[in-house]
């Protein structure tokens, strides 16, 4: 009975297939496949680039563009049905709903920008958007509360990983459309429309809970991870500096596409790393057991986590809705109740500060594209500047996961802390499009996509680490719900009023009205200086609001907050390297 080791292990010509079968059984494969799935789940961050080709397309002005832009905000930030849903079903049934959305709504937005259907109304198109852009909550609830519930220890790291592949996206699939459509925005949208729907397909069967055997170098391999994912951000950012002075060609936009696509697979070689340690833990823990004396047998058991004593929970606990106690909330950390969790006072600070904060980075996202036309940029310098918010979104969400990790666990730092910083950060963003001097759009660019991206693992951090995990798949959605309320109130009320305001005003100085004109365009720095003015106040305010959350948990954060998820008795096993010293079997003659 038993195994046959070779002095240095390894995976024999015989268990290349159960290895195999371990392997996308794994929880490392499933990282894997969810880093894959949230590249595709960021095509909200490429409105930039085709909004315009909208705009002209179907006639649009820019109240009506920013219109669009608001109920894409809303589809993208509405994943209390994806939660909800996710509640009662498995995880594959959540990412085929989500394939099938994001395929219809972005189709029917390419058939109608190509002209392929008779002009649709504006609420059909905000439909479709809408539609579409929802999709990546079922991504995100599949994929994303998978993972933290697979690696609760490491939630804010993984939170920042899993995150920043979604600011990655918007470059990874510019650099894909370019290889193959060329400079043709129209068929972007058509590429967003099947590449994500494809990922999730693919994968839909390897994203599932797992309770297995933990590793003690869990962070390590995280932090390898990280630095595969900084090594193709910065490719990204060189080529798209590349791109904007160099013509490329075809075949380069290949090359480059091609590259970035051989990078985003590097996290696999990973996972087979990791499972390969495991299968020969696995095989060396079964040859000591069954064949070897083992060296001091005290410590050569696997790590069992403590297992609290069997016992009948009390009868007014055995089945607790997930709407009940609403009034008696219990500690900060453990399980809340849906609304339990809604109506707490925390949460409505967390709304609050999110109202103002995601609501304006999403309205500097959504109008990137017209603020470089209204300052008098080329096509591809706006290009670049969507290409540079979707990489530093990416910084943004791995500098908040991990920075804001490390602070918490080694200097007790309330995580909302954090996100008081990033907001102030992002005022300083929304002043230098207020103000612009040379070379400021790329700076706030820069400092947007970095503020707005480290605001979501921040937000979904927290939420995971006050309200419990139990209902998190609901509650991470409705956390972020301020988000579309906040970019209709400052994109669509404010900024867009705003800017058809002052082109209209420009028109009449040439003696012209608004029906001489197809599309309403504003040339100037007059155009965005208030709403940005007001949108870097409304940040600010949302930064104060934020401060009341540093007060209200700092003693929560004081304390070990993953304490409960060491001792949980639903894992079975830490495996420990340097409990398995073997000694040497005589060979046989």
């Amino acid at each position: 009975m038993g195994y046959t080791l070779s002095s240095g292990g390894g995976i024999r010509g015989s268990e290349i297939l159960p290895f195999t079968v371990q392997v996308v059984k794994g929880r490392w494969f499933t990282v894997f496949a969810s880093f894959l799935i949230m590249t595709g789940a960021g095509a909200t961050y490429l409105f930039g680039i085709y909004s315009k080709q909208i705009k002209a397309s179907l006639g649009y002005d820019q109240t009506t563009l920013n219109l669009l832009g608001f109920f894409k905000d809303l589809g993208a930030n509405i994943g209390v049905l994806s939660g909800l849903i996710a509640e009662v079903t498995p995880t594959w049934f959540v990412l085929i709903i989500g394939a099938l959305m994001n395929f219809a709504g972005y189709f029917m937005i390419w058939l109608a920008v190509m002209g392929k259907i008779s002009k649709p109304q504006v609420w059909h198109m905000c439909i479709y958007i809408c539609v579409g852009a929802n999709s990546q909550n079922f991504a995100n609830t599949g994929a994303l509360v998978t993972c933290v519930k697979n690696f609760p220890e490491g939630r804010g790291i993984l939170l920042g990983l899993l995150k920043g592949f979604v600011g990655l996206s918007g470059a990874v699939m510019t650099q894909l459309y370019l290889a193959i459509y060329g400079t043709d925005a129209k068929s972007l949208i058509l590429l967003i429309a099947w590449l994500p729907a494809a990922l999730s397909i693919v994968f839909v069967y390897t994203i599932r809970i797992l309770h297995t055997a933990r590793q003690p170098n869990e962070v390590r391999v995280f932090y390898h991870f990280l630095y595969v994912s900084i090594v193709l951000a910065l490719f990204l950012m060189v080529m798209t500096l590349l791109e904007k002075t160099i013509t490329f060609s075809k075949g380069a936009y290949a090359a480059s596409a091609t590259v970035s696509w051989f990078m985003l697979f590097v996290p696999l070689l990973i996972a087979i790393r990791q499972e390969a340690a495991l299968w020969n833990l696995k095989k060396k823990a079964a040859f000591a057991r069954d064949e070897v004396p083992i060296e001091n047998p005290p410590e050569t058991k696997l790590k069992k986590s403590p297992s609290p004593p069997q016992s009948q929970p009390p009868e007014d606990e055995k089945h607790t809705s997930c709407f009940a106690d609403i009034c008696n909330k219990p500690p900060r950390g453990e399980d809340y109740t849906i609304l339990q969790a809604l109506l707490s006072w925390d949460m409505g600070i967390l709304f609050l500060a999110t109202l103002f904060g995601l609501g304006g980075s999403l309205t500097a996202v959504d109008n990137l594209g017209q603020i470089g036309e209204s300052l008098g940029y080329p096509t591809k310098t706006i290009s670049t500047f969507v290409s540079l918010v979707s990489i530093w979104n990416y910084f943004g969400r791995v500098f908040s996961g991990f920075v804001s990790e490390t602070l918490m666990l080694k200097y007790k730092v309330p995580r909302p802390l954090m996100m008081t910083f990033v907001l102030i950060l992002s005022c300083v963003g929304h002043l230098l499009i207020a103000f612009p001097g040379p070379g400021a759009v790329y700076v706030a660019s820069i400092i947007i996509g970095f503020s707005f991206g480290a605001q979501l693992p921040l937000l979904f951090a927290i939420i995971s680490e006050l309200f419990g995990l139990k209902y998190y798949s609901t509650l991470f959605n409705c956390g972020q719900l301020a988000s579309p309320l906040g970019s209709y109130i400052l994109n669509v009320k404010v900024t867009g009023l705003l800017y058809d305001r002052a082109a209209i005003k420009d028109l009449a100085k040439k003696g012209l009205t608004r029906s001489s004109v197809k599309e309403l365009t504003c040339i100037g720095i007059h155009c965005y200086r208030l709403p940005f003015i007001i949108l870097a106040a409304g940040t600010l305010f949302g930064a104060l609001v934020s401060l009341i959350l540093v007060v209200r948990t700092r003693e929560f954060y004081s304390g070990d907050i993953y304490k409960k998820f060491r001792d949980d008795p639903m894992v079975t096993d830490m495996i420990e390297p340097e409990n398995l010293k073997v000694k040497d079997k005589e060979p046989e003659k």
